[in-house]
């Protein structure tokens, strides 16, 4: 439903706000010291999560960024690079953080939808050598932003994991809409989890929470990331009150399959008005992404006639809008979105 604002913001889904079971586990969340581990109510998170993606241990982080973070760092040494796909969150959007915290550099790899080929990432993993720098890691992301939401397909996935054990990587997933993933796959967590040595998820984003990710994965590593969560400036206290929502978050994992489905309604009602604008079949998740090149009336005109109106989307990229559909959206803000692009094309 709209905020109460009468706003319908399709920015991001961070911008969900706490259900009122969410307000009132919060209140009444049993706390402790968590850098102590005596904050009950994030241990069990922790357990739930860990025992979910099939993991030893987890630990519960203010944000995806420091997941990922964390995962790189617990696995390279500085000056390793990290094997990615050309436009990953951990190498485009979390600000040099890599080279800033791990000393680490990025081997990129072209990809569709964010999946790297089985070819190319064992031409990756071969191409170190005395005269090169070390790889240390193998990083996906999935689902995956740049693509629009695009699903990574599990076997892909897998085929990357049999080349890291051989090399001797570790690997990565920026899982900060993991769920999105399971959601549209029917995949389980754990078989997700198996491919990977570490992963980090958030549960502020489509699982609605109002903080917090976590990194799953064994438990030394984990005890390690726990020690530099630390150094970050990381670690907290009475977080219960944050990891109670989390914990209903993650139990109502399962409605994001109905923004699953406001998504394709709304990229179905876009791609009929704006021919080429959207590519519905690339719609798996709860990203829309539109073309501002194929708009009629041209780039620029859409946000700020939509914001008019009480309705906010964002850019992905220059000339590449996205919509991101979330629990505090529905049926009827997507209507309004049509009303107005129709006034748009009367006009």
């Amino acid at each position: 439903m709209p905020f109460a604002d009468g706003l319908a913001d399709f920015r991001s889904d961070t911008v969900t706000r706490p259900t009122a079971a969410m307000r009132r586990a919060m209140a009444e969340a049993e706390v402790g010291d968590d850098v102590y581990a005596e904050d009950p109510t994030v241990n069990r998170l922790e357990e739930e999560a860990a025992e979910l993606l099939g993991k030893d241990a987890a630990v519960f982080v203010p944000s995806g960024s420091m997941g990922n973070q964390l995962g790189i760092w617990v696995q390279t040494r500085p000056g390793d690079e990290v094997i990615c796909v050309e436009d990953a969150h951990i190498r485009n959007y979390e600000l040099g953080a890599g080279a800033i915290v791990s000393s680490v550099q990025f081997r990129t790899i072209a990809a569709v939808g964010g999946a790297m080929a089985e070819q190319d990432i064992r031409r990756a993993a071969s191409g170190s050598s005395y005269h090169l720098p070390r790889l240390g890691l193998l990083a996906w992301e999935n689902s995956h932003l740049g693509s629009g939401g695009r699903v990574v397909p599990l076997p892909a996935m897998q085929a990357g994991k049999a080349i890291a054990d051989e090399f001797g990587l570790g690997v990565h997933l920026d899982g900060a809409r993991l769920f999105n993933t399971v959601a549209a796959s029917g995949i389980a967590p754990a078989e997700w989890g198996a491919t990977v040595t570490t992963v980090q998820f958030c549960f502020s984003k489509g699982l609605g929470a109002p903080v917090g990710s976590i990194l799953c994965g064994p438990a030394d590593l984990i005890d390690e990331a726990r020690w530099r969560r630390k150094v970050l400036g990381g670690g907290m206290r009475q977080v219960g009150v944050l990891a109670a929502p989390a914990r209903i978050a993650l139990a109502e994992r399962d409605r994001l399959a109905e923004d699953h489905a406001l998504a394709a309604s709304l990229a179905a009602g876009l791609a009929d008005r704006f021919p080429g604008a959207v590519d519905v079949d690339t719609v798996e998740t709860n990203i829309v992404l539109v073309d501002e090149a194929e708009l009629p009336f041209g780039a620029g005109v859409m946000v700020p006639a939509l914001a008019a109106e009480g309705i906010l989307l964002g850019d992905l990229r220059p000339g590449v809008l996205r919509f991101v559909t979330h629990r505090d959206v529905d049926a009827d803000d997507v209507r309004r979105v049509f009303a107005v692009l129709d006034g748009l094309g009367n006009g």
